[in-house]
């Protein structure tokens, strides 16, 4: 008997090695935007303040949070799934690295929000 999953391994591949990339381009625009303030005052408490009510240095923040979270806990659940094969094993391990995934998505969007004072 044939389970159903709602996506292929191949695709899930697919969207790992889409988020690697996006992230390294997501996280180089970060750092250059990083660059361009002296680093005592990229650390001072009203100016990181600022940064978070600026909006396209948010959305950069929550793009990084979501394609590094996507791309690591699938990391992660690629790992796992290597160290033992049964359909228990693999729908265990999906389930948990996805709740996790979606967990700290949710606590770090969680962040912004109340740093931008929301």
């Amino acid at each position: 008997m044939q389970s159903r999953t709602l996506l292929k391994e191949s695709q899930i591949m697919k969207i790992h090695y889409i988020t690697g990339i996006a992230a390294i381009f997501v996280v180089a625009l970060h750092i250059m935007m990083r660059l361009v303030v002296p680093f005592e005052l990229s650390l001072q408490y009203d100016y990181i303040i600022a940064n978070y009510k600026n909006i396209v240095y948010v959305l950069i923040l929550e793009s990084i949070l979501v394609l590094i979270s996507v791309h690591g806990f699938n990391g992660v659940r690629i790992i796992l799934l290597e160290l033992r094969q049964s359909r228990a094993w693999e729908n265990m391990v999906s389930v948990v690295t996805i709740s996790a995934m979606i967990g700290l998505i949710a606590y770090g969007t969680r962040t912004i929000i109340l740093a931008n004072g929301l």
